[in-house]
């Protein structure tokens, strides 16, 4: 199952809104950014301002230095996935432990400058991995498709594991992304940017065999 996400990049309530309201006609399942401008360069409305429609599930791409500090939060809003960023700070035992009492799935980001090898010992606690290859708090980017051998490592390690991908994903690479072993496209500008963000969504989805 392969599953093309359009991505929520906004810095108030109003882009967050006309984003949101572009996509939840079409989209199923949607990618959430959500920045501290700490961590990030940019900074999304509050946390608990976030809202999605009943009728798509939401992962949330937390993009805090202190992950555990809005854990109640996070709790509360009930997303399906909550992605912390590799580089973040804290006990990443508990924040998942949490998560999934509350059965919310977890998920981590790494940076193309992290060394995969840091999330190794912590996969048993992982159900998702983003592969980054973007910028962090905006859409667009450009896929750097070196990091797709990644996910190979990735499913050697735990071969369950579902991987994503955020960044610079279009129709020229997508065959690409998802034969390299990635079954989430997380696609920002690709749909936003386009002439027809519907029309984009349904090349996207036509491109994965599921149309």
């Amino acid at each position: 199952m392969i599953d093309v996400c359009p991505t929520i990049t906004a810095t108030d309530l109003h882009e967050y809104r006309k984003q949101m309201e572009l996509v939840e006609g079409f989209a199923t399942r949607i990618h959430i950014d959500c920045m501290d401008g700490d961590f990030t360069p940019t900074k999304s409305p509050d946390l608990s301002q976030a809202w999605w429609s009943e009728n798509v599930r939401a992962d949330i791409h937390f993009m805090y230095r202190y992950p555990l500090d809005y854990l109640d939060t996070l709790i509360r809003l009930k997303p399906k996935l909550v992605i912390v960023q590799a580089e973040a700070e804290g006990n990443f035992r508990h924040l998942a432990n949490q998560l999934h009492k509350n059965h919310i799935k977890v998920g981590v980001c790494i940076l193309p400058e992290t060394d995969l090898i840091v999330i190794k010992p912590a996969l048993s606690w992982i159900d998702h991995v983003l592969i980054f290859s973007g910028k962090l708090g905006y859409h667009g980017g450009v896929a750097n498709l070196g990091l797709l051998s990644r996910a190979e490592t990735l499913k050697k390690w735990k071969s369950n594991v579902e991987l994503g991908w955020d960044g610079g994903i279009n129709e020229n690479n997508a065959k690409q992304l998802i034969t390299g072993g990635i079954s989430v496209l997380n696609v920002g500008g690709g749909i936003h940017s386009s002439g027809d963000p519907a029309a984009a969504y349904r090349t996207l989805l036509s491109l994965t065999d599921l149309q």
